[in-house]
């Protein structure tokens, strides 16, 4: 079931059905895309709680960011009852919806997943520097890892190339990167 609830412009919403699409993707244990400094995930995989906050702008890119997160997560042994996605309008709003879901979900760490094609207008800089500003702090205001899943690209091309096609995943990359850093920092602190 999908439960909705409208919190301070967001629609907060944890997804548990077909639309998050967390059974139709498919495992693909290759980890050439990913940092050559990860090194499996944290001991207590399957009892980790990881929030992914995804924008709905640029769905279609979005969407394969998602199923490249999912993927790699579940093969890292993240269950899927322990994967909780949110939606925000844009990747402006991935910062806040990413506080949102920490204060009321308590995630291990969060994914920061969204998409921007640079337009003919400064307004793709102000945004791109907007979110990635925002989500560095959540991640210090949080104390929990939160990682920076934002395609910035020129055109839809580049961003189709990031999104699972010759340039990777960056889906995959975020999940590898919040699994590292809890790896690394869970136990120590």
């Amino acid at each position: 079931k999908a439960i909705t609830k409208d919190i301070n412009l967001i629609k907060y919403t944890k997804l548990k059905n077909k639309h998050n699409r967390i059974s139709n993707i498919q495992k693909n244990k290759d980890l050439s895309d990913v940092s050559p400094f990860y090194k499996g995930p944290p001991e207590d995989a399957s009892k980790i709680k990881i929030g992914i906050v995804v924008s709905r702008w640029n769905e279609s890119i979005t969407g394969k960011l998602l199923e490249g997160a999912i993927a790699f997560l579940r093969e890292e042994g993240i269950p899927d009852e322990s994967i909780i996605i949110n939606y925000v309008p844009g990747s402006f709003e991935l910062p806040q919806g990413a506080l949102l879901q920490y204060k009321h979900e308590k995630p291990s760490a969060i994914l920061c997943l969204g998409c921007l094609i640079k337009g003919e207008t400064p307004h793709f800089d102000f945004i791109a520097q907007a979110c990635a500003n925002g989500i560095t702090r959540v991640s210090l205001k949080t104390k929990i890892p939160v990682a920076f899943g934002v395609i910035t690209a020129n055109d839809e091309n580049q961003a189709l190339e990031r999104a699972g096609g010759k340039s990777g995943n960056k889906g995959k990359e975020a999940a590898a990167t919040a699994l590292a850093m809890l790896k690394e920092f869970r136990k120590k602190y």
